[in-house]
């Protein structure tokens, strides 16, 4: 039986500037907890995702003082400010669109129209 050879070293693949896209244009962004990481993400938002991105921000900013930012799972979190771990929105980068996700959203005063 012919003897395996080693595959030789590995060649360094040049790393793009700024944050890799994922599928759909979603920016990779290391996970990290502040504003710091949220704003890396928001930045690298292609193109007219990246002012909605910062609208809904500020949205979130202005309306809930003190809110704790997070990127997890390639995506920005919000959270109340007196509650560890309680996350009540999150929105992530699609091709065509920017998902908005509200965490238990039934508890909302007032409630979101539709069904």
């Amino acid at each position: 039986m012919p003897e395996k050879t080693p595959a030789g070293p590995a060649k360094a693949v040049p790393k793009p500037d700024g944050p890799v896209l994922l599928s759909g244009g979603n920016p990779q962004i290391a996970k990290g907890y502040g504003d710091a990481p949220v704003q890396a993400y928001i930045a690298a938002m292609p193109g007219w995702k990246s002012d909605l991105g910062r609208r809904l921000d500020a949205i979130v900013t202005r309306t809930v003082p003190g809110v704790r930012k997070a990127v997890k799972w390639n995506s920005p979190f919000y959270g109340a400010p007196d509650a560890e771990g309680t996350w009540f929105l999150s929105f992530h980068v699609f091709a065509k669109y920017v998902k908005v996700a509200f965490f238990k959203g039934a508890s909302l005063e007032p409630q979101p129209p539709g069904t």
